[in-house]
């Protein structure tokens, strides 16, 4: 059945024939020769590359030494040097009159204002008077008593009489004190009733108002700072606080103004907030319109000048040892450099120790490099 089927439906075979199997063998070997010349040929290149391709590139400079100012810097306020409450001595009594004005200079013994004196000026008065009558009747008191001496050796009159009229002559001189004394309170009374200046000085703050009653205790009229002096009064870093010193020039710098004032360290306090750690100090500064009383102010004061290697902030790194930079070495190898920090400028960042300055250090990327790993450099430009 099989063989029938077969016969009757032959399978078709197919015969490339010699020379189809010349032609397809005249294109696959060239080929293969090609693929196995261009493995060989990748693998000779990686084998020949120099190592130098895998060393990785970094930037690195070499800081020489630059001239540094080493400065303390703080913040505080512009205040008179010397400033003074004035207020109302004695009895109280209602504003009569303002003379001056926040910001006038005035004169020791100046009046800045005047009281009601309605009541005080008739108790003046009438001691006056009393004054004027202790004295007719110390006058009266002593005549009767020369008199009295004129005729006692005539037996005229008693020795009891002539001690009488001797006492009320003392005691009319007495009296006379007395009512001498007491006007002399009552003008000085008054006289309170002007508030004058205690010096000379320049009006800080004005708080007397016409019709006000100003009374001890009550807050101060005026306020005024002797002599016009001005200070900056600051609040310096316990660290910092040793380096300051009396006579030390400092730069104050005032918000909202582009000039700058110098002075110098008047005063330094002896004590340390135990909260803030913080300690005063005091500037002194020439009386210019622009120092107001009450204005923020900064202060920078120069400590010394040395030679120290500034490095670009990127090249400082730190970890828990502290701080470091990285160096190539004379192998082009990577070294750890420990190093204490002074300061920052505007250049970059001050290092106190731990750098001579003609080191190779390597300024970004350092945190992906490894200690003994060997790098290239690009050529670095000294600093002067």
């Amino acid at each position: 059945f099989f063989e029938e089927a077969n016969i009757m439906n032959p399978v078709p075979t197919v015969d490339f024939g010699r020379a189809t199997l010349r032609s397809m063998l005249r294109i696959a070997l060239p080929c293969g020769l090609l693929i196995a010349q261009g493995l060989l040929v990748g693998c000779s290149s990686k084998a020949d590359a120099p190592a130098v391709a895998d060393e990785p590139l970094v930037t690195v400079t070499v800081p020489g030494r630059s001239e540094v100012t080493t400065t303390v810097s703080f913040t505080g306020t512009i205040n008179a040097r010397d400033e003074t409450a004035i207020g109302v001595e004695g009895e109280g009594a209602r504003v009569a009159a303002v003379l001056v004005e926040a910001g006038d200079r005035v004169r020791r013994g100046q009046v800045l204002a005047r009281l009601d004196t309605s009541i005080a000026l008739p108790q003046l008065n009438s001691l006056e008077a009393a004054l004027e009558e202790a004295r007719a009747a110390a006058e009266l008191s002593r005549a009767e008593f020369r008199r009295a001496e004129g005729v006692a050796a005539s037996g005229a009159l008693s020795a009891q009489e002539i001690e009488r009229r001797r006492s009320a002559a003392v005691s009319s001189d007495a009296k006379v004190k007395v009512a001498a004394a007491q006007l002399a309170e009552s003008r000085a009374r008054l006289a309170r009733n002007e508030i004058r200046a205690p010096s000379d000085g320049v009006i800080l703050t004005r708080n007397a108002e016409v019709g006000q009653l100003a009374a001890p205790g009550s807050e101060p009229l005026f306020r005024m700072g002797r002599g016009g002096a001005i200070e900056m009064r600051g609040r310096v870093a316990e660290q910092d606080l040793p380096a300051l010193a009396p006579g030390q020039q400092a730069t104050v710098r005032i918000s909202g103004l582009d000039r700058s004032f110098t002075g110098k360290v008047r005063l330094i306090g002896a004590v340390i907030d135990p909260a803030s750690r913080l300690g005063s100090v005091r500037i002194d500064l020439k009386p210019e319109p622009a120092l107001r009383p009450g204005a923020f102010a900064r202060a920078e004061v120069a400590i010394s000048t040395d030679k120290r290697p500034v490095l670009p902030q990127t090249a400082l790194l730190a970890d828990e040892r502290g701080s470091y930079v990285l160096i190539v070495g004379a192998a082009d190898k990577v070294e750890r450099r420990d190093v204490r920090v002074a300061g920052t400028r505007n250049e970059g960042i001050v290092v106190a120790s731990g750098l001579e300055g003609n080191e190779r250090v390597v300024t970004t990327a350092g945190a992906f490099l490894r200690v003994g790993e060997k790098v290239r450099t690009i050529q670095p430009e000294r600093k002067s």
